[in-house]
């Protein structure tokens, strides 16, 4: 397949489909439930899933077949923070027995496991270029100030109202 990666729709309705293209109505909606932490994964892995997990399945980011891709995701950062700790603990070059220097093997995991990250981050939505195209909206009640006072026969009552409601003549 060549050209760009299609979009999912529940991006596009997030983002408030900018390019005002006509969304398919046609592509496969699994249930939005949370998934389960796998249980091979990492202490560190496991901990950003509970990180992560909730948030995406709140905004309709993460269903129960995204659990492979999150695990994913969640495995190589558990890698890379062992890795980053590995490299505080040893010199970051290395001296071989024949002499020769080279860098260290937890230099080439680290780099390798951001590198995957990355590619996940985009995938799930989890990077700041991608947050920053999302329009989640939550939905809230009437703010404060679009309430009125309205006196009632025996309790005090609030209407809600709009701009529109109260526009000048």
């Amino acid at each position: 397949m060549r050209g760009r990666k299609p979009k999912p729709t529940s991006l596009k309705i997030l983002q408030g489909n900018p390019g005002k293209r006509p969304i398919r109505g046609s592509e496969p909606q699994p249930p939005r439930s949370q998934p389960t932490c796998p249980a091979h994964l990492s202490p560190t892995a496991k901990a950003e899933w509970k990180r992560l997990a909730q948030s995406l399945c709140k905004i309709g980011l993460l269903t129960q077949v995204d659990r492979a891709a999150l695990a994913a995701y969640c495995q190589s950062y558990g890698r890379w923070v062992e890795a980053e700790r590995k490299l505080a603990e040893t010199p970051p070059l290395l001296k071989t027995p024949a002499g020769y220097v080279q860098a260290s093997p937890w230099l080439a995991i680290s780099s390798k496991q951001l590198e995957l990250m990355a590619k996940f981050m985009a995938e799930l939505g989890l990077t700041p270029s991608s947050r920053s195209r999302l329009a989640i909206q939550i939905p809230t009640g009437p703010k404060p100030w679009e309430t009125e006072f309205v006196e009632g026969d025996s309790a005090a009552e609030f209407k809600s109202w709009s701009h529109d409601d109260h526009h000048l003549r």
